[in-house]
């Protein structure tokens, strides 16, 4: 038997989640192999993934509703397997399908959690994760009432209502229009402000690239990228890619590119020719200026970095 602990960064206490050799079957179906993985104090930390890749099941353990087969989870210090109860104090658990009482008013609704999280001046508190997600003034209807995205403000307030420093949502914008998206991202954005630190799943990768301050990328069960977006980006693009966009001269400024050297996958598009250069920054100034002894150029620039999309795609295709 492997016995699995937290590193001294974070036992005693440290502000830190730390998943250890996480690892889980569900009969003879590998879902998690061997997850490894810390996410700082203060952190957005955006965990994608394709349909079974994992994300659920990690969600799932780090909330404590699912035991691993093998491995562990730390969250400030405390065992998501031994110790559970410590564990759900501190953390706020948004899940992808949430349940709502449709009968109850929205006061109602909170004062419920309130109770059950022990919480003293409940109306207090409800007030104040009202006021937070943007739902002040609507104490008073009916959870039937409220727009999609109203109840999943609601859903957020009901996960912050006892202060927890953690919040593990699952897909917490599915479903959303784009205004309340954004509304949603500027929330997180907030907290993060606040102090709090945000393991966050989702599909809506554009967006959650925005957001986020570092990413994990899961596939078949293994983290197969995680860090910063840039260290990501650097580690899937390795060489720049620029365009040029010329009015004259097609020809000659193909046979430039194609004798400079360290230029490759050249791409022609009407008045527009894109290429990757894997040389140094300090040679761009030679080839511009060849570039320009060839042709009419009237634009020259290095390309935006691409998306998360892009960097995902690659990635689970087995780039």
């Amino acid at each position: 038997i492997q016995i699995y602990k937290p590193s001294k960064s974070n036992s005693g206490g440290g502000k830190i989640i730390e998943i250890v050799g996480l690892t889980k079957y569900y009969g003879k179906l590998l879902a998690l192999d061997n997850l490894n993985l810390k996410i700082k104090k203060g952190e957005i930390f955006g965990f994608i993934g394709p349909n079974g890749a994992g994300k659920t099941t990690t969600i799932d353990i780090l909330a404590t509703f699912l035991k691993p087969t093998r491995g562990d989870a730390y969250i400030n210090g405390y065992s998501v397997v031994s110790q559970a109860k410590k564990v759900r104090e501190i953390i706020g658990y948004m899940p992808d399908f949430f349940g709502l009482y449709e009968n109850l008013r929205v006061w109602e609704y909170l004062d419920f959690f309130a109770k059950a999280y022990k919480i003293d001046s409940a109306r207090k508190r409800i007030k104040e994760v009202l006021e937070t997600v943007g739902l002040e003034g609507k104490e008073k209807s009916f959870i039937r009432e409220l727009s999609r995205g109203m109840k999943q403000k609601l859903c957020i307030a009901k996960t912050l209502i006892h202060e927890p420093d953690y919040l593990i949502l699952d897909e917490p914008a599915s479903g959303l229009d784009p205004k309340s998206r954004i509304e949603l991202l500027n929330l997180l954005k907030d907290l993060r402000r606040e102090g709090k630190t945000i393991f966050v799943s989702s599909h809506i990768l554009r967006e959650i690239e925005d957001v986020c301050t570092n990413i994990g990328i899961i596939n078949k069960g293994k983290l197969v990228a995680h860090g910063k977006k840039e260290k990501i980006y650097k580690m899937i693009y390795k060489k720049r890619r620029y365009l040029v966009k010329f009015i004259s001269g097609k020809e000659n400024i193909l046979e430039v590119l194609s004798n400079f050297g360290k230029i490759d996958d050249i791409e022609v598009k009407e008045d527009l020719i894109e290429f990757c250069f894997s040389g140094e920054r300090k040679e761009i100034p030679s080839l511009l200026k060849e570039l320009v002894k060839a042709g009419e150029i009237v634009e020259f620039k290095e390309v935006l970095k691409p998306s998360l999309e892009d960097v995902f795609i690659k990635i689970v295709r087995g780039g």
